[in-house]
């Protein structure tokens, strides 16, 4: 049954007012920037620094997707969550999953668009200037 764990960002954000606002490959990792939507002079930086697979869609899809059982865990209004059970996860390649070891999903939700990254490393969260 998907699990929604709910992870705090140590930053305050409304996520039903928040949007993804840039995404970048790394060579390892990767770099999403959402919007504060209080600041528009900074955003919120989420990054892994180990390889990922990401699906990036419109709310519209991940509140519509189909699960196997009801979804528990999930709070109104909340940004960044660590998934157990969930369809995206356990439908990806074994393969990928051996040549980096094992990964935990994450999904972060915003008012518009939404990420799910599954990595063998960890978020991490820093406000910096819009476009830098």
């Amino acid at each position: 049954m998907p699990t929604y764990i709910p992870i705090e960002t140590g930053i305050p954000l409304r996520a039903v007012a928040s949007d993804l606002l840039a995404f970048v490959w790394k060579t390892d990792g990767i770099a999403a920037d959402f919007k504060l939507p209080n600041d528009p002079a900074h955003v919120l930086r989420v990054s892994f620094d180990r390889p990922c697979i990401v699906r990036l869609s419109d709310e519209m899809a991940i509140s519509t997707e189909e699960e196997d059982t009801p979804i528990d865990g999930l709070i109104p209004n909340h940004f960044a969550y660590r998934l157990e059970g969930a369809r995206f996860s356990r439908f990806q390649s074994e393969t990928w999953k051996d040549i980096f070891g094992p990964a935990t999903h994450y999904q972060f939700v915003t008012g518009w668009g939404c990420m799910d990254v599954l990595s063998g490393g960890s978020p991490s969260f820093s406000i910096v200037a819009q476009g830098s």
